[in-house]
């Protein structure tokens, strides 16, 4: 059996719920497993910036198309 790192998320129930299919080979064998929380990536205004910015005209498939907004409702002031 071969050393797996995955990743999983603990549920709202505070639960962590995983499945790991390792095959039929390696059935009855003791395995240790170790839960270590993984530490959030927060992103700099300036990280956050030039994400949204890469993210312009990423959509490369043909067939999408904005589709027609209708018209704006006027409401009384």
């Amino acid at each position: 059996m071969t050393r797996m790192i995955f990743s999983a998320r603990v549920g709202d129930d505070g639960v962590l719920r995983v499945t790991v299919p390792v095959g039929i080979q390696d059935a009855d064998q003791e395995v240790q497993v170790t839960v270590e929380p993984v530490a959030k990536k927060t992103m700099t205004q300036k990280e956050w910036e030039a994400w949204v910015q890469s993210m312009a005209g990423s959509i490369t498939d043909p067939s999408f198309r904005r589709h027609e907004q209708g018209e704006y409702e006027e409401r009384k002031a």
